[in-house]
């Protein structure tokens, strides 16, 4: 009766699998939460007078003034709202808020 001796792992094994693991979270996570981010800031630093944006709590209005770090928006006639850049979440194509 022959005996089979259990095959050893290789040790490049460990290396390899945690290889594979940091290119498949680079690629599923780190790399579009990157991209992102680069998106919303580009976004922020385009904001000027009369744009239409939305902020992160879903208001809507219109700019009415941008300063370094607070953007002002109309929401109604005669009511201006101030926000931090980093609210907005997204502009709007003109004319969408007469459209509401």
């Amino acid at each position: 009766m022959a005996q089979t001796v259990p095959a050893q792992p290789s040790p490049w094994q460990l290396p390899i699998m945690l290889g594979i693991f940091f290119v498949i979270f680079w690629f599923m996570v780190w790399r579009p939460q990157s991209k992102r981010a680069k998106e919303h800031k580009e976004l922020l630093s385009a904001i000027s007078k009369g744009d239409e944006v939305v902020t992160t709590a879903g208001i809507a209005g219109k700019v009415s003034k941008v300063t370094d770090d607070y953007v002002q928006v109309e929401v109604s006639p005669n009511v201006v709202l101030s926000f931090q850049k980093a609210a907005i979440s997204a502009t709007l194509p003109k004319g969408t808020l007469k459209a509401i």
